[in-house]
């Protein structure tokens, strides 16, 4: 069995790498070649997907609820990139009060029904409009700031990742997330902050490291609690992987619950420091 494993082990990481290698350079291409609205469908397409793979753990078999859900994690990320604030104010007080009224309409199983109402309000402000961040941010203030974010999720995981691997002992969040260690968690902080560092002395020179460093190591910590919040949401739903979609890190919200914080604490910090 401990052979197996160790073979599983680099077949798996091999996966990831080979995943990284193919989507990064698209994304870069579409990025800073592409027209903003491009990289805005890519994003939406990435937000409703994940809201997808939620619906599908709170809101299993109701294919009416999860395509309900659906339109509205579209109007939210729409409303997000489009809308002025009114239409974000509309946003912000429709979808909420969605839920209860969905469910009321999808009944069920009564045992369930707070978690159907609260998923089908909080999920499509939790899964795609952060996302979306993404897209706004790269029309407001340049690719330099979205490639930033992802490098502050995507460095984390990979130094959260071989820091576990190599010198995990000690238990982070046992009863969400068994194999997630602090050594870990430290790797993934150092991995944040070469992103800041690259970011810094190469294509966003206009944030010096002074600040690069805090707001990678807010977003880090953030995006590590929405790394363990996935994980909490999938063991209380009994699912391993939210789904199969990007190969070696099962579905999409397995690769972006990290970003789904970090998108979102670079886009405040470019709202307000501006």
């Amino acid at each position: 069995m401990a052979e197996a494993s160790e073979k599983k082990a680099p077949s798996n990481l091999a996966i990831r790498l080979a995943t990284a290698a193919v989507g990064a350079p698209l994304i870069l291409l579409l990025l800073y070649k592409g027209p903003a609205w491009g990289f805005f469908l890519l994003t939406l397409v990435v937000g409703l997907i994940g809201a997808y793979e939620f619906f599908n753990m709170t809101h299993p078999g109701d294919r009416a609820s999860q395509l309900i859900g659906l339109l509205l994690s579209a109007a939210a990320a729409s409303g997000v990139y489009f809308g002025h604030h009114r239409l974000l104010i509309a946003v912000l007080a429709v979808i909420p009060l969605a839920g209860p009224l969905v469910t009321l309409a999808r009944l069920g199983d009564i045992s369930t029904a707070a978690l159907r109402a609260c998923a089908m309000s909080i999920i499509p402000l939790f899964a795609a409009v952060p996302i979306t961040w993404l897209a706004v941010m790269n029309r407001d203030h340049g690719p330099g700031w979205v490639v930033m974010a992802i490098m502050f999720a995507w460095f984390a995981d990979s130094g959260g990742y071989f820091a576990g691997r190599f010198l995990g002992k000690h238990k982070l969040y046992e009863a969400v997330s068994p194999k997630k260690t602090v050594e870990g968690a430290l790797g993934g902080i150092a991995g944040a902050l070469f992103g800041a560092t690259l970011a810094s002395l190469w294509y966003l020179p206009e944030l010096p490291i002074s600040r690069s460093f805090p707001l990678a190591l807010v977003a880090c910590v953030l995006g590590q609690a929405g790394d363990l919040a996935e994980s909490l949401i999938k063991r209380s739903t009994g699912v391993k992987d939210s789904g199969a979609i990007v190969p070696g890190h099962g579905g999409i919200l397995d690769r972006v619950d990290a970003l789904i914080l970090t998108s979102t604490t670079v886009y405040l910090y470019t709202l307000f420091s501006q």
